[in-house]
C-alpha cells in the first residue's frame, strides 16, 4: 500500500499533461520541472498545500485526482 497514492498522482499527471513539456505543464500547474517529474513517477512526496494548489489550477478536485478509474 506504500506508495499506492503517490503512483495514483502520478498517474493522474501524466495524463493530464499530454503533449505538453514537462517545463510547460510545471509552470501551469505552479511547481519546478523537476518535481513534476518526481511526482509522476511516484518518488516525490507532496503537501497538502501544493496537491490543493495543483488541484484547483487543473480546475478540479483532490477526490478526482485519487479516483479509481474503471476500465
Amino acid at each position: 500500500m506504500a506508495g499506492h497514492l503517490r503512483k495514483k498522482l502520478g498517474v493522474f499527471l501524466r495524463e493530464k499533461r499530454g503533449e505538453q513539456t514537462l517545463n510547460q505543464f510545471a509552470k501551469k500547474i505552479g511547481i519546478s520541472d523537476s518535481t513534476l517529474q518526481r511526482l509522476e513517477i511516484g518518488t516525490q512526496n507532496i503537501t497538502i498545500d501544493t496537491l490543493e494548489n495543483i488541484a484547483d489550477r487543473l480546475k478540479c478536485d483532490i477526490g478526482t485526482i485519487f479516483e479509481e478509474k474503471l476500465g
